[in-house]
């Protein structure tokens, strides 16, 4: 996997070369990733969906984060970064049936890893249940949703718990069901302004 070639890019996104996965963290290339955002309403609530990486992930593993998300390959276009939905959550969903919410800019920097991403993302409007998700395991190990209102009260500093409920796997690929509250230190750290972008974006088109 590190060895997969990704397209590179300069500060105003013009694309400029290739370089290994590896590479391109090392030395803090701006790179494209696709993410999809799962949100579903029931009643008069709308919710937002997070996965659980996996705690083998090299990085920030067991944290909740994009429902899902990955590297576009260098001989990707953006539409078929839709594969990580199928291939991470095993939902099957086409390009068409998703809301393009805009390319996001961000950076994270821990320790070693710099990574700047080009995100191309996406929102999905979810009919389904948690009975549907089909997770591959090496990557994420479980599902979980929050109320979006709550979630932006969390991100924005107005609660400091937020309710979260869904399954986890357990060591036999079983479901289990869970409800908890967690914190943003729950989260992947993505930069706040990231964070705040990704909800306002979405508020814009389920409200």
């Amino acid at each position: 996997m590190e060895t997969e070639l990704l397209k590179t890019f300069d500060e105003n996104g013009t694309e400029i070369g290739t370089a290994t996965r590896e590479d391109v963290h090392r030395q803090g290339l701006w790179h494209e990733t696709f993410h999809c955002w799962f949100v579903s309403k029931e009643q008069d609530k709308n919710f937002i969906y997070f996965q659980l990486r996996s705690k083998v992930k090299k990085d920030y593993p067991n944290l909740l984060d994009i429902t899902a998300a990955g590297h576009l390959l260098a001989h990707e276009t953006t539409e078929d970064g839709v594969r990580e939905v199928e291939e991470e959550l095993g939902i099957h969903v086409s390009i068409q049936d998703l809301t393009f919410l805009g390319i996001l800019k961000y950076e994270v920097m821990r320790g070693e890893l710099i990574d700047r991403e080009l995100a191309h993302t996406y929102l999905y409007e979810y009919k389904g249940s948690f009975d549907d998700f089909q997770l591959q395991i090496e990557e994420v190990t479980g599902m979980y949703r929050a109320d979006f209102t709550s979630f932006i009260e969390l991100i924005t500093g107005e609660i400091t718990e937020l309710h979260i409920d869904g399954f986890e796997l357990n060591e036999v690929g079983e479901k289990v069901n869970f409800e908890k509250k967690v914190t943003m230190n729950s989260f992947v750290p993505h930069e706040e302004s990231f964070y705040q972008d990704v909800v306002s974006r979405i508020h814009e088109m389920i409200v």
